[in-house]
């Protein structure tokens, strides 16, 4: 995420959730345009080449997309006039990466033109990004439309990093998420960075009697203050999300329970005895990690969301 901070950000229940309605397949386009998972690994492989944090925007883009409207591609709109699009909203000032999409959508209006859908394109490059980051693959359904609608404001129903465990079960449940994939989903925090902002108020004030969150481990928590000071200025700084973070291993997990984690959100798995165990098993059996998290990708990624078929990602005709 060279920027990319995580999963995170503020709930608020505006619009009905996004519900799996839609039947998606994974041969959707094998006759329209069957060349169309290579085409999408290529723009993707392309980008890492250039930029190894590429994975991590495209798996949060992919996220942040599927939890305002179903996964409809409404995160790659535009903003126009006075309508800021969700891209725009706070917690997605940092997202970046829409370049490969645009990529591959371009190469593909070429090979099939007025076929693949946006939507299909974003699922596609969030799993290329997970299996080239060494992580598992699978076979993504097919079949999404894209959106016509974007608001900033909508970006306030997305999980936040300083959220709970109440808050977090509450957000995806309103998705048709589990607590499984609730735990299974925050491993995408094995790849990506974040900034101070996000993970100030565990190191900062905590609360009215400590500074620091207990929960943290003494010298990791140290390390987060020196990077980042109570009034920090720099722009930029803040902290990869586990200690391999272009990596997509289950080090988080491991992390998470030396008290060496980034978010209050990823601390909150710990809180109860069902997340906790969730937590001990991905630490101690990556197999048993990537085949959840495959899983909960699936089922998140086929949450349904547009309308059409968008000729250019950025823009409703």
């Amino acid at each position: 995420m060279a920027v990319v901070v995580a999963l995170a950000f503020v709930f608020l229940v505006m619009v009905p959730a996004p519900s799996l309605v839609r039947a998606l397949s994974s041969n959707y386009y094998d006759h329209t345009c069957p060349h169309l998972e290579s085409i999408v690994a290529s723009a993707v492989k392309k980008a890492m080449s250039n930029d190894k944090t590429v994975p991590a925007a495209l798996l949060r883009m992919h996220f942040h997309d599927c939890f305002i409207r179903g996964c409809d591609a409404s995160v790659l709109l535009n903003s126009k006039g006075k309508n800021k699009a969700e891209k725009d909203g706070p917690p997605n000032i940092s997202l970046h990466g829409f370049y490969v999409i645009d990529e591959a959508k371009k190469a593909l209006e070429t090979s099939c033109p007025g076929v693949v859908s946006c939507a299909d394109i974003l699922a596609l490059a969030a799993r290329d990004a997970v299996f080239l980051s060494g992580g598992p693959t699978w076979d993504v359904p097919k079949g999404r439309k894209d959106g016509r609608i974007s608001l900033a404001t909508e970006t306030r129903q997305l999980p936040a990093p300083t959220f709970n465990i109440s808050q977090l079960q509450q957000n995806f449940a309103q998705r048709g998420l589990t607590i499984e994939d609730l735990v299974a989903l925050s491993g995408g925090h094995t790849l990506g960075f974040s900034h101070c902002s996000s993970f100030q108020n565990r190191i900062h004030k905590f609360n009215a009697t400590v500074d620091v969150d207990p929960t943290m481990q003494p010298s990791f928590a140290a390390k987060l203050r020196s990077v980042c000071p109570a009034h920090n200025k720099a722009k930029n700084a803040g902290s990869p999300l586990d200690s391999s973070n272009l990596v997509f291993d289950n080090a988080y997990y491991k992390l998470l329970l030396q008290g060496k984690s980034i978010f209050s959100s990823d601390q909150a798995l710990l809180t109860t005895p069902k997340t906790k165990a969730l937590v001990s098993k991905f630490a101690s059996s990556q197999e048993a990690f990537e085949k959840a998290f495959v899983t909960s990708m699936i089922k998140m990624s086929s949450l349904s969301g547009g309308q059409e078929i968008r000729l250019d990602c950025r823009v409703v005709r």
